[in-house]
């Protein structure tokens, strides 16, 4: 059947890693055991200072067009899903396209948080619906670090940088996405802000960077993380409803990496086995738009994921975002 399927994927780490007790040496007040114990953080993956967004970006997406069998003269479309791009203009997606050596594919970014590889796996879905493309990489990668004020303990303990990728057609080869659903609520936007660095930052300056606007803000974490467990939640179901399956047919759950007590609250509600939750926040933390990609590849490279699974992909993010994909492998 000529459907929209993913045929390749791929994911890239920066070798270097941070561990709770690299960050208790650094003098933040905070401790391994109260980092793993909140959070079920232990570690997390940094770039280098000279490696770019775009740079992971280009590991990952080499390593999915290898398992398509393409090279990236055979695409048509690039849509990279960050919220830390190399640069405001050009957009990341334009410099992986030259780093890719594929000038005839358009290349755009899509902006969505933590849930940004699902906003783009939505975009790319309609092209291949209309068939204005046959082939599309999408990618979600973020050097997350480079947001952070090392000196907050309620933020760098949370964050890491990688990138994700997948390759989709139309045919009948590979696994079958079976619908992607999205949602804003753009009045909540300002749950998790990045101040700085736009047209409301004027001038960008000494000023902007001494009073903190160009590092990450959390606020409201005690009501965020019950708004983030309705929004994954709702996500679950919706993506079940709408393809008339049950949760308990659901094989794999592999969720945005946010926060280990927040999936075991999904998992008790919606009476989902824990072993069914594909973790990989314990090794990299939260990477924002490419957790979840990162996680798709890694639990089909391992072979946890098998020919014939259904696998879930819900995401809650900052903006604020949230939603879900189906995937038939």
């Amino acid at each position: 059947m000529d459907t929209i399927r993913i045929i390749g994927t791929g994911s890239y780490l920066p070798p270097k890693v941070l561990t709770n007790r690299d960050l208790e040496a650094m003098g933040l007040d905070t401790s391994d055991a109260w980092i793993t114990s909140r959070t079920g953080i232990r570690e997390r993956r940094i770039a280098q200072p000279e490696v770019a967004t775009s740079e992971l970006a280009y590991h990952a997406s080499h390593r999915a067009l290898q398992t398509a069998d393409l090279n990236a003269r055979d695409l048509d479309l690039i849509i990279v899903a960050t919220i830390t791009p190399d640069t405001c203009c050009p957009s990341a997606a334009n410099w992986l396209q030259a780093k890719l050596d594929a000038p005839q594919a358009v290349a755009f970014d899509v902006t969505a948080a933590c849930s940004g590889f699902i906003f783009a796996l939505n975009v790319a879905e309609q092209y291949l619906k209309t068939q204005a493309c046959r082939t599309i990489l999408v990618v979600a990668a973020e050097v997350m670090s480079r947001t952070l004020d090392w000196k907050d303990r309620s933020t760098c303990i949370l964050w890491g940088d990688g990138a994700g990728a997948a390759v989709l057609a139309r045919g009948s080869d590979g696994a079958h996405l079976l619908s992607t659903h999205v949602h804003t609520d753009g009045a909540r936007g300002q749950d998790l802000l990045l101040p700085g660095g736009g047209s409301k930052t004027t001038p960008i300056g000494h000023e902007s960077v001494d009073r903190g606007l160009h590092t990450l803000k959390l606020i409201e974490a005690n009501l965020s993380f019950r708004v983030a467990v309705r929004g994954f939640i709702d996500s679950i179901r919706e993506c079940a409803d709408f393809n008339r399956i049950r949760i308990e047919d659901i094989a794999w759950f592999i969720p945005h990496q946010a926060n280990l007590r927040m999936f075991q609250n999904i998992a008790s509600t919606l009476k989902i086995p824990w072993e069914r939750f594909y973790v990989t926040l314990h090794k990299y933390g939260n990477i924002s738009s490419a957790s979840c990609a990162i996680s798709l590849d890694e639990a089909v490279r391992d072979g946890s994921v098998k020919k014939g699974d259904v696998v879930c992909l819900p995401v809650f993010g900052g903006g604020l975002t949230w939603g879900s994909a189906l995937i038939r492998w």
